[in-house]
Parts: C-alpha cells; structure tokens; sequence
C-alpha cells in the first residue's frame, strides 16, 4: 500500500524530474557563448581572446553560476514543487536565479542592501523576483539564512556552493568550454586564463580543470580595490577581512569566500578601480560595443601580463572574459559625473593602456 507520505515523496521526485529537464533544456537552448578575438600586433605573437558571457538569457557569466546552483539544489532534493528560493544577492546573479526560479514556477526572493540601486532591483523583479532589502550590508546573509527558515524555503548560498555545484572535470563547464575553442587557434593551450572573483566558483573551476587535463595552463585572478581575496594573498592569510564592498559589479568580497580556492589560483593581480573602468572604456573602443566593469578588470590584468610576455619574448595566448553588458552602467561606470563623485581619475591608467596598444609596453 501506498502511504500519503510516499504519493507527496512521489509527486516531489517527479516534480524534480521535471525540473532538472527543464534546466538542462535551457543550457541546450542557449548552446555556447563565443570566443571573441582581440585585435592586436600579429608580429607579438601573443593572441587575446574574450570568451563572451553577456550572451547567456540573463546576461551576465552568473547564468552558469545561476544554473548550476539549482541543478545542484535539485538533485541534492533541497528544492520541491512549492520551495521558495532565497539568495543573498543584489547584482547579476540574483537576476539569473530569478530567472529560473521564475521558469520552474518558484518563488524567489533577493536579500540586499537598502542602498541598492533602482536599476538592479528592477533588473530582479523583471525576472520574477522579490527584493527584499536590509540596512545594514554585512547582515545580508544572516537575514537570508533566518528568512529562508522562516518560509521553510532553500537558501542557495552562493559563496559556499559556487565551487562544488560546478562539475570542473568537464560536462561543458566554461573551462572545457574554453579549450575546445581554442583548438584551432596557432596557440591552443593558453599560457593564461584571466578572471575575478566574487564566489571564487568560476577560478575553481578553471584551475582544477586545468590540472585535471594535465594543461601548462595558469589561473591568474584579477581583484579590485577594497577586496579580501588580494590582501589575503599579499599576507598568506585566507582569514583576512576587510569589511569593505567593491565598486567593481560581481567580483571582490570583503572576506574570503569558502568557494574560493587559492591553491589552484597560479597568481594574482591587483587592479585599482580607475584601471578597471579605463580598461572597461578602452575595450568597449575596440570591440565596438560596451562592457562591464569587472570585464575591464580582466582586461588590464591581460594587458599586463600580455607585456610582461612580450618583454620575456615568450608567445602564446591569453583569455580572458566578458562577464556582462556595459547597458546596466550607464549611470555609473560610463557616466562621466559618478566618476568624477567616486573620486576617481582615468587619465593615468588610460595612457598605460594606450601605450600598451600602441607598442605592448607597460610602466615597471
């Protein structure tokens, strides 16, 4: 005989079923972002590529962290037919995860700051989600966690999960991605792959991937200002905090977040805000369309490191990311105005990178 507890244990596996179709429906439909070349010197013999993300449904690399986390979720049965979604999140990736909440028919609600912008929480609630707003920023995931308990719902947890929700052995993460890309390239293993971290899940990925393919492939994790992840780095200390936020969208945390993993992390580079949105500008100039700001983060740590190439006289490759669209900054990184009010002047790392482009060097 069939119990009522084993028809709901029925209908919920079912449900899941369905579910996890559903998601993997998704991935299939949206097939994979492209690899885009950057024009520079054919005669450095050093080629840049931007793997570019901005293309996924929610525009932003955080549709792979988005997706990963609720097959992850549903396949560990932490998600049900009536479970609602929480997260602590106020940019890209609480879109995403609206977005597949929303598709499974679950809701979804977004802890953040009360200074949120207007502009990101209408991105959420375009998606389907509830924002729901705290004053003060470092009680974000403490209020997710004791909302989450208090709905009976699932705190997805982002900065803990981000690294083992990702299959990094391959399953078409965005490191197998990446190489199968470049195997028609003159330089088919890059020397570098170039990112930021927010979770840290993307660097994980990447790292372990590489070491599991036997790949001469180095990790090189790009950190703005204010960020725990560089100063930890600087003091062999995983512990530190720094208490602050980062101006620079989707990367850099003020603690070390559990999913980051240093050990795979080959080297790191600092990068100052100006730099970060001088690079954003100088890259949107070329590609002919607008980028991120944490995709100019990875553009000056490419820079950098393409220089540094180019002045040992080694050859190769170096990829990097687009993280997202430029559109969502327009009143902030590309307005002239917020610039100026942050305190921050582009003028000296614009002519870094202008006579890197010109000639591949870079300041000692």
């Amino acid at each position: 005989m069939i119990t009522d507890l084993g028809r709901t244990e029925r209908v919920t596996r079912d449900w899941a079923r369905t579910a996890i179709a559903q998601v993997e429906a998704d991935a299939n439909r949206s097939a994979d972002t492209h690899l885009l070349p950057f024009p520079l010197p054919a005669e450095w013999g050093i080629d840049l590529y931007l793997k570019d993300e901005s293309s996924h449904p929610t525009g932003s690399l955080k549709h792979r962290l988005a997706r990963s986390l609720f097959l992850y979720a549903l396949c560990n049965g932490w998600i049900g037919p009536s479970t609602t979604v929480v997260e602590a999140s106020s940019g890209s990736t609480a879109v995403s995860e609206a977005y597949f909440a929303r598709m499974l028919g679950l809701p979804f609600i977004a802890v953040m700051p009360s200074a949120t912008s207007p502009e990101k929480i209408s991105l959420i609630e375009f998606q389907g989600g509830r924002c729901h707003l705290v004053a003060d920023a470092t009680e974000v995931v403490p209020e997710a966690r004791r909302l989450a308990a208090e709905l009976g719902g699932h705190f997805m947890d982002q900065f803990t999960f981000a690294e083992r929700a990702t299959d990094w052995r391959g399953n078409n993460n965005i490191a197998e991605s990446i190489h199968n890309q470049m195997a028609l390239e003159r330089h088919p293993i890059p020397a570098w792959i170039v990112m930021g971290a927010g979770t840290g899940g993307t660097s994980a990925t990447i790292g372990r991937y590489a070491r599991y393919r036997c790949l001469d492939t180095k990790v090189c994790v790009v950190d703005p200002e204010g960020s725990a992840f560089w100063q930890a780095y600087l003091a062999g200390d995983w512990d530190v905090v720094t208490g602050t936020g980062s101006r620079i969208e989707g990367i850099g945390r003020p603690r070390v977040e559990p999913s980051f993993q240093p050990a795979v992390v080959d080297r790191m580079i600092h990068v100052p805000d100006a730099a970060s949105l001088a690079a954003m500008r100088a890259g949107s100039a070329v590609l002919g369309r607008r980028l991120g700001g944490s995709t100019g983060t990875n553009l000056w740590g490419s820079f950098r490191l393409i220089a540094e190439m180019l002045a040992a006289g080694r050859t190769g490759s170096v990829v990097t990311l687009i993280c997202d669209g430029g559109e969502r900054y327009a009143d902030t990184y590309y307005s002239d105005e917020w610039v100026a009010a942050q305190g921050l002047d582009l003028g000296p790392p614009d002519r870094v990178i202008r006579e890197f482009l010109d000639g591949g060097g870079w300041p000692g």
